[in-house]
């Protein structure tokens, strides 16, 4: 697990090419959306580097009391993160099913050295899961997505946490009973149902009816399929122990046979923190020189944004770019994309069009969109962001995100949307439809 984030300095301008500038950062598109901002792709004009940068809304953190968890300027605070383009563990397994030992132990070893750093930190994820653990273009895996984290001063005074959340297939049978727990050993059981998955490409706990889901985890009821190895059983056995008392810690983990097999002790990068730019920025002053200065969003609309080369690479892993226009959408994507020779107004106008007669409420601002459907699903409402994308004068991209609901339900949609599309995307010499869904960049769940 690497850390790179810092506060975006300077104020914010507009660049020659029309973008909005933070320091010597230029913004490109939205990457994510949560319930407290949004994740921008950005390049440093420096040195050329992509990177993510998380914009966090300070009236709604301050309207959930969140104020105490995340830095804050006048309104606004921007977070520069490392840019992640490898994708999700999770759509590694789907695409191609379970891993051979050694691949899976690579990154479980990685997985553990990243929730120990955490818990060193007094920080506890607890929601860890493949859908959560990101892939960078070089196969390093990141942990993300710490929207359920507690710190060490949540625990009460018995010394233990108290809310019970995380994935109900990953979770630890002491979270689930509600009546205290270590966030450090139910960290190291989500590890465990982890390891399993890589090595399975199945779930040991999975069941329709939450209930005896639950009886399964209490009682640890898995089993273990013939190619897995002995001490690889061993070692689940000790994390997928359902007695946290007797449960292996992260340290006996480290020391287990099996699991030191080819493994590379981490370098971990420690960075000096300046506090006095985050305590100017938290008193709201503007003598840090991290301070950044809001622009005024523009009345007029503005044209589709202008996609660069290094956001056109962006959209495929690395340099890549063969795999950045495909047939259809894999099963494991949250988004997609399809190309269209149209103009901007016309594919916005189909677009609208398409999505209310499926039911959708639309929110439209630019060449922007948010997609809201009318019913509840099986995972809430389902909610899409879109965005038009200008690659040439007469070529754009049409990217879709799903920001809410079921990722299957957001392959219905989409198969249902496309039948309303077709006069718009782009085909080529044989009829076959220009998409493109091999998505990269960073998680907002």
């Amino acid at each position: 697990m690497s850390s790179k984030s810092s506060v975006g300095g300077g104020s914010g301008s507009e660049s020659a090419s029309g973008r909005t500038r933070v320091g010597k950062y230029e913004f490109g598109r939205t990457l994510g959306e949560g319930s407290f901002g949004k994740v921008k792709f950005a390049r440093n004009l420096e040195t050329g580097e992509n990177m993510a940068i998380k914009i966090i809304d300070k009236s709604k953190v301050l309207k959930h009391k969140m104020i105490s968890q995340i830095m804050a300027s006048k309104s606004k605070i921007f977070i520069v993160m490392e840019f992640v383009n490898g994708g999700e563990l999770f759509d590694k397994i789907a695409t191609r099913g379970r891993l051979g030992e050694d691949e899976a132990r690579k990154y479980f070893q990685q997985l553990v050295n990243a929730v120990d750093y955490c818990h060193s930190r007094g920080v506890y994820h607890r929601d860890l899961k493949p859908e959560n653990l990101l892939l960078n273009v070089n196969g390093v895996l990141k942990v993300s997505d710490f929207g359920l984290s507690a710190l060490s001063q949540q625990v009460w005074e018995d010394g233990l946490l108290h809310t019970a959340c995380g994935t109900p297939n990953y979770v630890a049978p002491e979270v689930i009973k509600s009546k205290g727990y270590d966030g450090a050993k139910a960290d190291i059981w989500s590890c465990g149902v982890v390891l399993f998955v890589l090595m399975a490409g199945y779930l040991p706990f999975e069941e329709s009816n939450l209930m005896v889901l639950y009886k399964k985890i209490f009682a640890a009821q898995f089993i273990c399929p013939p190619w897995f190895s002995t001490s690889s059983k061993n070692l689940l056995k000790r994390i997928l122990d359902p007695n946290p008392l007797t449960r292996i810690t992260i340290a006996e983990v480290l020391e287990n046979g099996w699991f030191k097999k080819g493994y590379k002790k981490p370098i971990f990068e420690c960075e000096e923190v300046a506090l006095d730019d985050v305590d100017a920025l938290f008193n709201e002053s503007a003598d840090s020189p991290n301070f950044v200065v809001e622009m005024q969003e523009e009345q007029q609309p503005t044209p589709p944004l202008l996609m660069t080369a290094f956001e056109l690479i962006s959209f495929s892993q690395g340099l890549n770019l063969n795999s950045l226009f495909e047939k259809q959408m894999g099963f494991a994507e949250r988004e997609t994309r399809f190309a269209s020779k149209c103009s901007a107004n016309e594919i916005a106008s189909k677009l609208e069009q398409a999505a209310g007669s499926l039911g959708f409420d639309v929110k439209k601002k630019n060449y922007k969109m948010k997609l809201h459907g009318e019913k509840s699903g099986r995972k809430g409402h389902l909610s899409i962001a879109t965005e038009i994308f200008e690659v040439a004068p007469s070529l754009h991209i049409v990217q879709l995100h799903k920001t809410g609901g079921d990722t299957l339900e957001f392959h219905k949609f989409y198969k249902n949307l496309s039948a309303g599309l077709k006069d718009i995307v782009w085909k080529t010499d044989d009829g076959v439809n220009i998409e493109a869904n091999n998505g990269a960049g960073t998680s907002m769940s």
